[in-house]
């Protein structure tokens, strides 16, 4: 099974991005590409759909998109909502609709309850909108996981959810 794990942050040393190379390396029987691109996509303008114009960034995350069996999402919360970064990738995937029906799991994962409600209820509804077939959502907080200098979770409670949650990609 081919994962796309898509950060939501454009932060190089970004948490949601070691969140996705935890899910990578404990999760080593499926096949993971991990996209942190995001920043490099244009900003998105419907007139760029109308006239056929394309980019090789944006061209890249479909051919990504579309490879995958299933999508993973994790984003932080800036503002109550997800990242304008995000937000624009979403939309350059809106009238193509390579997510259509794509097996998809939505995390927000923000320093702080109550921080991330909101930025996960905008990035539902996108996905919804974009037909998005939502098998999970989770919202985890930083006081929730802890990761050692090597990646490793020291709170052992998430990684039974995050781990079912995967496997629920498998079904």
């Amino acid at each position: 099974m081919n994962i796309l794990a898509i950060s939501g942050s454009s932060r190089t040393e970004s948490s949601n991005m070691k969140l996705l190379e935890y899910l990578q390396k404990a999760n080593k029987h499926l096949d993971w590409n991990l996209y942190n691109q995001i920043e490099d996509l244009p900003l998105f303008r419907p007139s760029y759909i109308k006239d056929q114009k394309l980019f090789e960034s944006v061209t890249y995350l479909k051919k990504c998109i579309i490879k995958a069996d299933a999508v993973i999402i994790s984003s932080p919360e800036y503002t109550h909502n997800i990242p304008a970064c995000l937000k624009n990738a979403l939309e350059w995937i809106t009238a193509s609709g390579e997510l259509h029906q794509k097996k998809t799991i939505a995390i927000a994962y923000t320093p702080h309850s109550p921080r991330g409600e909101k930025a996960l209820q905008s990035l539902l509804w996108t996905l919804q909108a974009l037909d998005a077939n939502i098998l999970s959502q989770l919202l985890i907080h930083h006081t929730d996981i802890k990761f050692d200098q090597n990646g490793t979770i020291i709170h052992n409670h998430i990684e039974e959810i995050l781990s079912e949650t995967v496997e629920l990609l498998r079904v």
